[in-house]
């Protein structure tokens, strides 16, 4: 059985998959960087109600599997979760800037994907016989 959360009007189970790379796929990220950018996460997050379940990465992108609210809109999620920790990171580690003299961490692209529960065809199946 998976994990269901309630609010006052809806019964929800939602999981995304985030992968965010930094900008011209420099590999920047030392071991304290990821930890910062983990806590990050995490804050923005948890503003937004939502729940950050695993962070993890390489030199060069970050995964991460969120679980947001029903009304949440996952492209402000990300923007936010981009914007907030790009800026955060450049202030902390100085260094960044060398990487990026104009600013901003990330690439402008990123890969977002639905997960958990059952595949669409069996979905598609379910409806289908209603």
């Amino acid at each position: 059985m998976q994990d269901l959360r309630t609010k006052r009007h809806v019964v929800f189970s939602l999981h995304l998959h985030l992968v965010f790379v930094t900008k011209y796929r420099k590999n920047v990220f030392n071991t304290l960087m990821m930890e910062r950018l983990k806590y990050h996460f995490h804050r923005v997050c948890e503003d937004f109600g939502c729940r950050l379940l695993e962070c993890n990465g390489e030199n060069d992108h970050v995964h991460l599997l969120v679980e947001p609210q029903p009304h949440t809109t996952p492209s402000k999620l990300v923007n936010i979760l981009k914007g907030v920790s790009s800026r955060l990171l450049r202030k902390e580690f100085p260094e960044l800037e060398q990487y990026y003299w104009k600013g901003g961490l990330w690439s402008p692209s990123y890969f977002i994907a639905s997960c958990g529960g059952a595949p669409p065809d069996i979905v598609e199946e379910y409806i289908e016989k209603q």
